[in-house]
């Protein structure tokens, strides 16, 4: 958490820079720095996220709670993604919300769920709002268009054709595991 001092008269005041705070957080996924989640997200912290798993994450599908649930998310994502980035586009903020787009870079490389990896990049590109309360984050809601991850990984009809040999081979791989 960041903050800014202000002057006012003959005082100081110190206020939390939520465009700081929201770096640091973008900070924190790129560098997978998960000691950083205490200070950054709030013990009742929620992320409304679409790649959000039902099970291995806290929260139901779409949602993750808590700072626990944060840190079993980003375990998720970058074992699947591990070279996973996110590039801030643009931002802008307020007194206790920031939105930012984005561009997420990364290559399957590990598995997701019951699939092996692709070995395919993927980039979208999505927008981030976050709700902050004394310059912790207490909510997160990523909007971005999911329909477009299945084909760049090749999971769709007639690409997933070309793809089934090694997507068994690695299915085996991950039983025998």
């Amino acid at each position: 958490m960041a903050t800014r001092s202000t002057p006012r008269g003959d005082r100081v005041l110190s206020a939390v820079d939520p465009e700081a705070t929201a770096r640091a957080y973008v900070d924190m996924w790129n560098d997978r720095e998960y000691a950083a989640i205490p200070q950054l997200v709030a013990d009742t912290f929620v992320m409304y996220d679409p790649a959000a798993p039902a099970k291995g994450v806290a929260g139901p599908k779409g949602e993750v709670h808590g700072r626990d649930g944060l840190r079993q998310f980003m375990e998720v994502i970058s074992t699947a993604f591990p070279d996973f980035e996110i590039t801030v586009l643009d931002m802008v903020s307020g007194e206790d919300i920031v939105m930012y787009e984005v561009r997420l870079t990364m290559t399957h490389d590990g598995p997701l769920g019951g699939l092996p990896p692709t070995g395919r990049e993927v980039q979208i590109r999505g927008v981030s709002i976050l709700h902050l309360d004394a310059g912790i984050i207490r909510e997160h809601r990523f909007h971005t268009n999911m329909n477009e991850v299945a084909p760049q990984l090749g999971l769709t009809f007639p690409q997933l054709l070309g793809q089934l040999p090694k997507l068994l081979i690695g299915k085996v791989r991950l039983s025998i595991s």
